[in-house]
């Protein structure tokens, strides 16, 4: 088989070259018109039970968390000048295509009492610019008699204040959100030059926003680092351009492939698929080192140039397509979890590393036909010296001293198996941004004057018509709002009690002192006076549904971690049935915190069963290559140590458990299974020979094979190693585990299953 694909491939040129052009062409087109997410992708699937509450609330109260955040804090808040520039920054805003409505202090629309009609009418609390500072002490005066507000849009302890911008319905889910949110900067820029105070900003269209646009940025860069990276470490291997030019043109083809075929299924850039066009760099390039180096070694034996070229596709074919196949299938597995942001990557990865094969097994071999044999003086290479030099000592260590490996190994496991003791599972909303960016302070700026921006929903079911109204319905919604803030995580609640207190205060002309609930009788009239409240509409529609049997209940939230939530939700669960008999009520908590963490949950849960689906099929295709359960056990243990190993780093240096980190573990055991097929399968066919010992054919596998393998690590090393300089912590965890358990499994493969080959495989 092998042999009639090297024979067509070198007998064909013209006509692959004509068909990999034409495809090229395709697949650059459609990369063109791949577009940049704003949405991160459905984590849950759209069949899960949290994922279904979630879509049946919004359809009940609309979208939530749709709000974009501006705040400040001066002493200088219930200053004229200062207030009425704030005012004209509302105003400016209101007028920004795109901007359904603003709102903040100076704006608030304060419920008024219309006797005469019998209803209840806004008024906004200022119509136009203060004149004299006597104005606003009487404002600030009058606001501190609006608890409704308190807390929700001022804190006039902390002279903090908050202005919340709404959307037109679509508009974040377009490119226009890039140039409305830099107008939003922009206005919020001149207003912190103007009154020399800080403007944060935050809010989940915000933080969508940016992270997309980082995103974006981010692809760029490092597909161009890991490509100069690549070309530097090719260069440094063979001294010759040709060498680094054809490899890395071959490279940059396979990305245009993967993101063409990413836009031929319709996948947008994410956070996750966004680094697929520097993963086919690094894992595409070791490709041509296999190729180049088999080539070399054909062309020292005496072979001519096609004869060399040929034999390599018939040695090389086999063990690099097995080889990439475990790879795809590290990504692969993650079409398992039915979680779209992960199968969107998995399926993009998978069948773009094996895209990225076929064009340098087919390609690579064509252009060094039309160039000149390759001759490199070895002599002159001092790193081959060193690497000679370096694997003549690993033989002599599986040689002679392989108890020594054995207990290094075994305190490896140890160490590993103490900080595995220490690992923890957590992930927060904002967990992929260093402490010091921007977006990461300014929500921790909420966090600390008016407890969060992160909205947590408690949708409440009476089962009957009209029943949320009742006012035993309603003082057991006000133990629960109770009951939330005991937790300190919590900060304003909004809900329908919280108008009825208001238009309660209302009712009676303003006084704060009946802001609370209103009696049997006084809420009668209370809900006549709302439910006639002209244009505006009734002031329960977005706390009711149309039966007035169900109810929300939101509260803003601090970025506390999924760890905590999972306790939180698990502690508050008793408490919540002993206000709401299950039996009589049905309570659901939702919202994007909660679809969030259930997310994290999901992920951790599903990638750990995908590692277990991944480490089955690579023993699968163990056993089909060499027919042997102990050759399975021999070619896996040097593997899965590297990654416990891992996974003991993280414990030790409190890296926790979360999408991001569980992923290295699949990626990496497919990986790193190549580097022990392109080993095993050397072994097995100088074993097969027969006519020397198994420590001449164990020695000869590695100064075969080692040169390889220790170029191939070091490329995966320092290319999975530039995710380093990600803004997001998520992928520089990504990165830097990936380097460090690839470099661990090149020398386990190197060092451990050679000794393992020697103690355990018969003579």
């Amino acid at each position: 088989m092998w042999t009639n694909l090297a024979k067509f491939i070198l007998s064909k040129k013209k006509f692959i070259l004509t068909i990999f052009i034409l495809i090229t062409l395709f697949f650059g087109y459609k990369a063109s018109q791949v577009k940049l997410a704003f949405n991160p992708g459905k984590i849950l699937p759209t069949t899960d039970t949290t994922y279904l509450d979630y879509q049946k609330f919004k359809e009940k109260f609309g979208e939530d968390g749709n709000a974009m955040i501006l705040g400040v804090q001066s002493p200088n808040l219930f200053k004229k000048d200062f207030f009425n520039n704030w005012d004209k920054l509302t105003n400016q805003l209101q007028k920004v295509k795109g901007i359904k409505k603003v709102l903040s202090i100076s704006n608030l629309p304060l419920l008024e009492k219309d006797t005469v009609n019998k209803k209840f009418v806004f008024n906004p609390i200022i119509s136009k610019p203060l004149q004299t500072q006597l104005q606003l002490d009487s404002i600030k005066n009058l606001l501190k008699n609006q608890p409704f507000y308190e807390g929700l849009i001022f804190n006039i302890s902390k002279n903090a204040t908050i202005m919340a911008i709404t959307f037109d319905d679509g508009v974040m889910l377009t490119a226009a959100r890039n140039p409305l949110i830099k107008k939003i900067q922009q206005l919020a820029q001149d207003f912190e030059k103007k009154e020399n105070v800080k403007v944060h900003l935050s809010g989940l269209p915000y933080i969508k926003t940016v992270l997309s646009a980082l995103v974006a940025k981010e692809f760029v860069l490092f597909l161009g680092l890991t490509v100069l990276i690549s070309a530097i470490i090719l260069f440094l291997f063979y001294r010759f351009v040709l060498l680094v030019l054809f490899p890395i043109l071959l490279v940059l083809i396979g990305v245009i492939w993967s993101v063409g075929l990413m836009a031929t299924l319709g996948f947008e850039i994410t956070l996750l698929t966004g680094i697929i066009a520097p993963l086919m760099v690094i894992i595409g390039v070791p490709n041509s080192i296999l190729i180049i180096n088999k080539y070399k070694i054909e062309l020292q034996n005496g072979n001519d140039k096609l004869k060399s070229l040929q034999i390599t596709i018939e040695k090389i074919s086999l063990t690099t397509f097995i080889a990439n196949l475990t790879t795809a299938i590290g990504f692969g597995v993650l079409y398992f979890t039915n979680s779209n942001v992960l199968k969107e990557f998995g399926i993009t990865a998978a069948i773009g590393v094996m895209l990225t094969w076929l064009i340098f097994l087919m390609m690579l071999p064509i252009i060094l036909s039309f160039i000149k044999p390759i001759k490199i003086d070895e002599s002159n290479l001092d790193k081959s010296n060193i690497f000679d030099g370096f694997l003549n000592k690993i033989i002599d260590l599986v040689q002679s001293k392989r108890k020594l490996i054995y207990s290094s190994v075994l305190l490896l496991i140890v160490f590993g198996a103490f900080g595995v003791s220490k690992l923890s599972t957590n992930g927060f909303v904002v967990d992929d941004l260093p402490k010091n960016d921007p977006v990461y302070r300014d929500l921790k700026f909420f966090e600390n004057t008016f407890n969060g921006v992160l909205p947590l929903e408690f949708s409440i079911d009476s089962k009957k018509k009209n029943g949320i109204l009742k006012l035993n319905n309603l003082k057991k919604i006000e133990k629960l709002d109770e009951l939330i803030h005991q937790y300190p995580a919590f900060g304003k609640s909004f809900s329908i009690n919280n108008v009825l207190k208001y238009t309660s205060q209302t009712f009676y002309n303003g006084n704060s002192q009946f802001y609370r609930l209103p009696n049997e009788m006084e809420k009668n009239f209370i809900l006549l006076y709302a439910a006639n409240t002209g244009k505006q509409g009734n002031l329960m529609n977005n706390f009711l549904d149309e039966d007035k049997q169900t109810t929300r209940l939101t509260f803003q939230m601090k970025d506390i971690g999924s760890e905590k939530v999972n306790q939180l939700l698990e502690d508050l669960k008793p408490k919540v049935d002993a206000i709401f008999n299950p039996d009589r009520y049905d309570v659901k908590i939702t919202g994007p915190v909660i679809m969030y963490v259930k997310g994290t949950n999901y992920l951790i849960k599903n990638l750990r069963e995908s590692l277990l689906l991944a480490i089955f099929l690579i023993a699968v295709i163990m056993f089909l290559l060499f027919r042997s359960f102990k050759m399975i056990v021999i070619s896996l243990i040097p593997n899965l140590i590297p990654l416990f190993i891992t996974a003991g780093l993280m414990g030790y240096f409190g890296l926790a458990l979360k999408p991001s980190t569980v992923l290295i573990f699949s990626i990496a055991l497919g990986i790193a299974s190549d580097q022990t097929i392109y080993f095993l399968t050397r072994y097995q066919q100088e074993f097969l020979k027969g006519d020397v010992s198994k420590m001449e054919i164990i020695s000869k596998t590695i100064k075969e094979t080692g040169l390889s393998m220790i170029y191939t690590a070091i490329i995966l090393f320092f290319g999975f190693g530039v995710f380093a300089f990600s803004t997001f912590g998520g992928t520089v965890a990504l990165g830097v585990l990936l380097a460090i358990t690839l470099v661990f499994s090149m020398l386990f493969n190197l060092i451990f299953l050679p000794a393992l080959l020697y103690s355990f495989k018969k003579e």
